[in-house]
């Protein structure tokens, strides 16, 4: 059980810090905003995992119930979406594009909001918590809609300890991505080792 979350929360803080639209958006609103724009665009993205959290957590958990060869399905499509995943890193490009030019200036709120629907209007976030999500099920006692619950409250946790300190270090982030151009080649391995090690996991 424990080893499970370990593992769970080691493999999200990796993804997390990984170069994606979500960090690069908090990054470049904090370098022109300032820091509390770039943490109320976190605070906006991380409730929109609660809802895709709890489309997951009912969803697949009425699917484990009424059809547990159901599940097994699931979790081969987590595999292979997982390897997809792992080919889409693999063919983009390394460098971290961070581009702070035409950035729209917009109040706190209007960026919550936009992290928000970021989010919650992304079907891809849905699909890779359908694939990630299942491989992490830790306990035969616990129900799974606690359980889904409980690694999406960890994935948040997790997420938004890490956007904060982007956002919050910012400028420093930037400089370094600039004076460091392969930053960006070793992050990018580091998400192919995760989703390809799960993927494995999952298929062997």
């Amino acid at each position: 059980m424990l080893e499970t979350l370990i593992s769970f929360v080691f493999t999200t803080a990796t993804l997390a810090i990984s170069p994606g639209p979500d960090n690069i958006f908090v990054l470049t609103q904090s370098i022109v905003n300032g820091k509390k724009y770039g943490l109320a665009t976190v605070a906006g993205l991380m409730t929109g995992c609660i809802i895709h959290t709890t489309l997951v957590a009912f969803g697949v958990s009425e699917i484990i119930k009424q059809n547990p060869n159901l599940f097994f399905i699931i979790k081969l499509f987590g595999a292979g979406y997982l390897l997809y995943l792992a080919y889409q890193v693999y063919k983009s490009d390394a460098k971290i594009a961070l581009s702070t030019e035409n950035v729209e200036r917009k109040s706190t709120l209007q960026l919550f909001k936009t992290g928000f629907w970021m989010n919650v209007l992304n079907p891809k976030v849905t699909i890779f918590f359908l694939a990630f999500f299942p491989q992490f099920l830790f306990s035969d006692t616990l129900s799974n809609v606690i359980q889904f619950y409980v690694l999406g409250g960890l994935f948040i946790l997790i997420s938004f300890i890490i956007f904060s300190s982007i956002a919050i270090l910012a400028g420093k982030i930037s400089d370094y991505i600039k004076q460091h151009n392969k930053v960006g080649v070793y992050l990018k391995w580091a998400q192919i080792v995760v989703f390809v090690g799960i993927a494995l996991l999952i298929l062997l």
